[in-house]
């Protein structure tokens, strides 16, 4: 069988969890079906910093798609050209995607829908190609691999697709995320926080990450508390986070809260080790990798009660309104005077992230993109 995977995203900076996705499961996916061809679509040329797994043949179909038009005109004419001179069997677009023109059978994985919720994140040319190209998109797809039931649901409710099509797949976290020895939690503190124990988000500075209400619930919670605990900030700046940058300028906590942009994979993976919690106040997530990113470090987790952050984190979270600073700001209270709770969080943590690994991951992908194959 010939495999196309669409690996566009791989490239692109505001789409790395996309391509780490796809590093992940079909780094295992090849490695376990070595009798099939894997061919995969880039946009442009294929950095030599690029490690592709043995036996993939990368494909260069032009021009790089970095605005809708040009997304339409990649999907619609070069990647049919590509796939009929490959001779696929099956087409898979990890980024939710597919193409409308193309007679090959496609296995689509859907990750979020989160321009349906917060279409003030996004430019305007964005979110009409999204509203309008995705309940075609997934009319389109012979089968959609998903990564929550949250979103199995969503997809259900708002595009009428049958739950037949559907299989989820759940996402998991980089390997370097994992406990830290308790000696290196000091060094990570006086590095980034003065000594001081801290609470850390991880993910982009984006308005639907509800970071202002997380501010607010900081200060509430230090007003209630005068301790020295401070708040660690961690991720990239995404589009629209201006009003929260200007916010933070007069911001009555600024010398408490540490704000680091763009911070590299393994120093982020010892800043949510020798955290004393992570909190993760995002509005809507498809799945919530900074939530398991941080059970897989056993450090508790206190995140939104929307979404899909319940059904990833169990029992292993405590959980709060995200649209409550008040409820927040007690749930911070809650973790750091109940030495007891935040241990049975980090208990139940170890025992909840047994379930996710890349493995199952692409164990289960690649019962989809049989099933796409097969019509």
């Amino acid at each position: 069988m010939v495999i196309a995977v669409n690996t566009r995203v791989w490239l692109d900076s505001a789409h790395e969890d996309y391509g780490y996705f796809i590093k992940e499961v079909f780094s295992h996916i090849v490695a376990q079906h070595v009798e099939h061809r894997f061919y995969f679509l880039f946009d442009r040329p294929v950095p030599a910093t690029v490690t592709l797994p043995p036996g993939v043949t990368p494909v260069v179909v032009g021009p790089p798609a970095r605005h809708p038009l040009l997304w339409k005109y990649w999907y619609d004419v070069a990647m049919p050209r590509t796939l009929k001179k490959i001779g696929a069997d099956v087409l898979v677009s990890p980024d939710g995607f597919a193409s409308l023109t193309t007679k090959v059978p496609q296995c689509l994985v859907v990750h979020d829908f989160s321009f349906l919720h917060f279409t003030e994140g996004y430019p305007k040319s964005h979110l009409q190609f999204y509203k309008f190209f995705t309940p075609r998109f997934l009319k389109k797809a012979a089968t959609i691999a998903t990564v929550s039931q949250f979103l199995k649901k969503e997809m259900v409710a708002q595009y009428k697709i049958p739950p037949e099509k559907i299989s989820v797949v759940y996402s998991a976290a980089k390997e370097v995320f994992k406990p830290l020895p308790w000696e290196a939690h000091a060094a990570v503190k006086e590095a980034y926080t003065e000594g001081k124990e801290y609470f850390i988000y991880t993910g982009a500075i984006h308005p639907r990450k509800n970071l202002l209400n997380l501010l607010k619930a900081f200060s509430k919670f230090k007003k209630w508390q005068r301790s020295g605990f401070k708040l660690v900030l961690a991720g990239r700046m995404d589009w629209k986070n201006n009003e929260f940058l200007e916010l933070l300028k007069t911001y009555k906590y600024r010398g408490d809260v540490v704000l680091l942009a763009d911070v590299g994979e393994e120093a982020l993976a010892q800043l949510v080790g020798a955290a004393y919690v992570l909190v993760h106040p995002s509005f809507y997530e498809g799945f919530g990798t900074p939530v398991l990113e941080a059970i897989q470090c056993e450090v508790p987790v206190l995140t939104s009660a929307e979404g899909a952050m319940q059904e990833i984190a169990g029992e292993a979270a405590l959980y709060f309104n995200p649209h409550d600073v008040d409820d927040m700001a007690q749930q911070l209270m809650t973790i750091y005077k109940d030495e007891n709770k935040r241990s049975q969080l980090i208990q139940k943590g170890k025992a909840a992230k047994k379930g996710y690994s890349w493995q199952t991951t692409a164990d289960a992908l690649w019962q989809s993109i049989q099933a796409a194959a097969k019509g």
